[in-house]
């Protein structure tokens, strides 16, 4: 059995610093694997602004 977690981001303008990287890394050190990366909405030009990114873990004492 897993659960599971689910993260909100965003992408910002063209300078913004990449939080998607530091997200992973930090779930991961906590024992999250990442699952998928969803994207959630959409801009008018069709380009993705944010998106959910999707841990799992065993669940833990099972």
């Amino acid at each position: 059995m897993y659960e599971y977690v689910f993260v909100e981001t965003s992408l910002g303008g063209f300078f913004t610093s990449a939080t998607h990287q530091e997200t992973i890394v930090e779930y991961a050190k906590q024992g999250w694997r990442l699952v998928q990366v969803l994207p959630t909405n959409y801009n008018g030009h069709g380009k993705p602004t944010q998106y959910e990114i999707i841990f799992e873990r065993p669940v833990q004492g099972e």
